[in-house]
């Protein structure tokens, strides 16, 4: 356990408010000096409201010296995206467009269980202009950095979130996932990443992206992102693809491990190209599975290059965000958008819906695969991180973001839970990921692997 607040787990902060030996105003101030140390050239808020959260933290504080905690967060500091509604905060999604002078009166129900739960709500977090792309810089707040080496992008869409979690600004961290926001920066900086199965988080307003657009938690440690999946997962009536409650406690039984699980290794998919240093590592951290007690084989499902069937979706959906924004006005938008949205507004309906069923078979194909495999241990991101403000690495010979994230998308089209955990840095310090993916609603088992994997190789932080 960390002495410093600012890296102590959210179940670690529980346990010392349940002791009375941390306060969370005490907590939220630490946080704060941290946020005011490291924001101006890191750059993860692009809002914070320390007079609103030190209130809350107040009323947490006269809480727990009651001994009456309200909810399963009570005092825990969170942030949110700025993709996700905020009441009393403007949620302008990196966009010069939105406008700031409006009524911001609705909580999106991720927000709304926190808020519920008694969390501290810090702020909101950068992201790419509306979440478009895999990396975090946009027009309005300009270029998020890599805690690890600020030259370098810390991934995206959810950015933000991810540098925030990654250097103590808050335990908690709510990020978007629509082809690999949660996964990609979590895999650049070295945290821990969940996607859950899609409906599971319920969300509001739904994404312009369609069902690809999955909410989830961005945490230091596989407890915390349980923990707040506990609350994330409560009911709201505004989704109305929302799974049916579980009625679980994510944390029950999470320390169960891995043994007689099969679990199928793939160095890739699609036979995509995978960086030297990413594959030794990748393939290191999957065989530790198997010293954990778990049956593992290398096994690829037989998926098809995605890229083309997720690009129409995604496409299409930026299409959707700019449909309302004239010539003129896209004249402030990140030019990469406009050029996707123009390409989306040109798909024909039978290729978009061709898609569709191609998105559907490769479901089928991953429900048949996991008949034999619990679990799938694939690379997160196959390069690691670079240049921060570009959308692609120099030279990489791709067109547009996803070229280099074959690994995270393709389960956004089958809607599976898939986690990414920390499995070592490259000869240049940068963290690399392994990604764990479960069969479809398997979203405990997911965690429970990424728990054990977690006790094994204890993840480390860019800050002390």
């Amino acid at each position: 356990m960390s002495r410093d607040p600012v890296l102590m787990s959210a179940t670690e902060l529980l346990a010392n408010y349940r002791a009375k030996a941390l306060s969370p105003v005490e907590v939220t101030q630490a946080v704060f000096a941290r946020i005011t140390d490291l924001n101006p050239f890191l750059n993860p808020f692009c809002l914070v409201d320390e007079a609103g959260a030190l209130a809350a933290a107040r009323e947490s504080e006269q809480r727990w010296q009651r001994g009456e905690p309200q909810g399963r967060v009570d005092g825990v500091p969170v942030s949110v995206k700025d993709l996700v509604l905020s009441k009393g905060w403007p949620t302008l999604r990196g966009s010069k467009l939105v406008a700031r002078d409006q009524a911001w009166d609705e909580d999106a129900p991720a927000v709304a269980r926190l808020r519920e739960n008694g969390a501290i709500l810090l702020g909101k977090t950068t992201t790419p202009e509306f979440g478009w792309k895999g990396v975090t810089d946009n027009p309005l707040t300009g270029v998020t950095r890599n805690p690890w080496n600020p030259g370098m992008t810390p991934g995206g869409s959810s950015g933000g979130a991810a540098v925030a979690a990654a250097t103590g600004m808050g335990p908690l961290h709510i990020g978007t996932d629509g082809g690999g926001s949660i996964r990609i920066p979590s895999a650049f900086t070295g945290i821990f990443g969940f996607k859950p199965s899609h409906g599971r988080v319920p969300a509001y307003p739904l994404s312009p992206f369609g069902t690809l657009a999955h909410l989830g938690p961005m945490t230091r440690t596989v407890a915390d992102a349980a923990l707040m999946l506990n609350v994330l997962t409560q009911p709201d009536a505004r989704d109305w693809y929302a799974l049916p409650p579980e009625n679980r406690d994510y944390l029950d039984g999470l320390d169960n491990g891995v043994k007689g699980l099969r679990v199928a290794f793939a160095p890739t998919l699609a036979k995509a190209p995978v960086d030297a240093e990413v594959a030794a590592l990748v393939a290191a951290a999957a065989k530790s599975f198997g010293e954990l007690g778990a049956i593992v084989e290398e096994a690829t499902p037989d998926l098809p290059d995605s890229t083309e069937t997720f690009s129409r979706h995604w496409l299409a959906g930026a299409a959707n965000v700019l449909r309302a924004f004239s010539a003129e006005q896209r004249q402030q938008i990140d030019p990469g958008l406009v050029e996707i949205a123009a390409q989306g507004a040109t798909i024909p309906l039978l290729d978009y819906l061709a898609a569709v069923k191609e998105r559907e078979a490769m479901g089928v194909t991953m429900n048949s695969f996991h008949q034999t495999w619990h679990l799938l241990l694939t690379p997160t991101i196959p390069i690691p991180a670079f240049a921060a403000g570009r959308e692609l690495p120099v030279g990489h010979g791709g067109k547009r973001w996803w070229d280099w994230t074959p690994f995270t998308y393709p389960f956004n089209l089958t809607r599976q839970p898939a986690a990414t955990v920390p499995c070592g840095f490259t000869k240049a310090g940068l963290p690399v990921g392994l990604q764990i993916v479960g069969a479809l609603y398997d979203d405990a088992r997911v965690l429970r692997a990424a728990r054990a994997f977690e006790q094994a190789h204890p993840f480390r932080l860019p800050v002390k």
